[in-house]
Order: C-alpha cells, then sequence, then structure tokens
C-alpha cells in the first residue's frame, strides 16, 4: 500500500514538471486556418493527466490520501512556478492547481459508486473548468493586475484584442486562451476515461480499494 502510495505521490510530481517545463512551447502545428501555437503549449496536453493521477489515488486511497497527493503536486508547482515563472504566473498556477483538484476529489468520492465512468468524467470536467477559469484569470485578466503591482511589477495582463480561437470574433486574448485550453481538457478528461478503467481492474483490484 504505501509503495503504491509513494508511486501516486511521485507520478503527480512527474506530471506537474513535465507540465511547467512544456508550457514553455507552443504546439508548431496548423489545424484549418488555426496556428495552434498561438493558442496552445504542449503543457496543455500533459497537465490533465494530473486529474488521472488524483482520481486514481481517490479510488485507491480514499479522499484524505489523495489530499496528499495534490499538496505534493501544489508545492512543486509552486516552486517550479517562482522559478520559471513571474510572480503572479505563481499564484494563480498554486491558486488554480490547488482548488481544483481538491474539488475533483469531493466529486470524485461523491460519485465513486455509481458507474466507473461517472467519477473521473464528471469531476475532471468540472474541476478543469475551474482551474481554467482561475489561472487564466488570475494570471492574464485585467481585473488582477493588482498582483503584478503586488509584487513592484508592470502588468502582465494579455487583454489586447484577439481573434478567438485565431477566427472567431475579436475577443482578448487571455480569453482565447483560456478557451483554447478548456477544450484540450475537454479531450483529455474522455481520453483519460481509457488509462483510468485500464489501471482500476488491472492494479488496484488486487489491493483493498478505500470505501
Amino acid at each position: 500500500m504505501l509503495s503504491r502510495f509513494l508511486v501516486a505521490i511521485a507520478a503527480m510530481v512527474a506530471v506537474v514538471a513535465a507540465s511547467n517545463f512544456l508550457v514553455q512551447f507552443p504546439v508548431d502545428a496548423m489545424l484549418g486556418g488555426v496556428n495552434l501555437g498561438d493558442i496552445l503549449t504542449w503543457g496543455a496536453f500533459t497537465y490533465p493527466v494530473a486529474f488521472l493521477v488524483t482520481d486514481l489515488s481517490n479510488r485507491a486511497f480514499g479522499p484524505q490520501r489523495a489530499r496528499l497527493v495534490v499538496v505534493a503536486g501544489f508545492a512543486v508547482a509552486v516552486i517550479l512556478s517562482i522559478w520559471l515563472a513571474t510572480p503572479r504566473i505563481a499564484v494563480a498556477s498554486g491558486s488554480a492547481f490547488l482548488v481544483a483538484q481538491l474539488l475533483d476529489i469531493s466529486i470524485f468520492h461523491r460519485l465513486r459508486n455509481s458507474a466507473w465512468w461517472h467519477a473521473p468524467m464528471f469531476s475532471s470536467l468540472v474541476s478543469s473548468a475551474l482551474d481554467t477559469a482561475l489561472f487564466f484569470s488570475l494570471a492574464m485578466a485585467p481585473a488582477f493586475a493588482g498582483i503584478d503591482a503586488l509584487f513592484g511589477m508592470e502588468d502582465s495582463s494579455l487583454a489586447f484584442p484577439a481573434p478567438l480561437l485565431g477566427i472567431g470574433p475579436e475577443v482578448e486574448l487571455w480569453q482565447s486562451l483560456a478557451l483554447g485550453d478548456f477544450l484540450v481538457k475537454l479531450v483529455m478528461a474522455v481520453l483519460m476515461l481509457a488509462p483510468y478503467k485500464t489501471i482500476r481492474d488491472l492494479v488496484l483490484r488486487k489491493m483493498p480499494v478505500a470505501a
């Protein structure tokens, strides 16, 4: 049991570390007439795996230990954000990660006895929406420019106009980035159901599962 719990913590730390590194690299590809590099980084594809780790931890160890896994990821997220990014990004990243993951644990626990896919699907969808809203608002919306001022830095808000997802009507850039990020999370929430069920069936059935 302890070894699997340590594996869960290591997996969460690895996902957070990888996401903080890959967020520096835009997706160099075109989709139709859209340059994906203008709205997405590779970190958008790795970060949703954190919800998979949280859900599997919740299923195996229960909500209390799942929160410990999240706290480990939160600590790494804050440290890496402080090292790799601005204080405002660090505040946004840490806040969004912690609040969204704890919400994921709560929703999953309420649905854990329903159909196998209900808990991971709905907890990830709702939590991903909150994660996106919190991060992009705190990190890029002009309403939270005071975070920059608090640390004596210039306003880093991305409020200038840009086409929505590169093709739609003009909105503030941070809103377009947020929508692109959330759409990826929606797709990843569905794709993560397969590894969730596989790991649950092959690994977790061999150990006592938390009620």
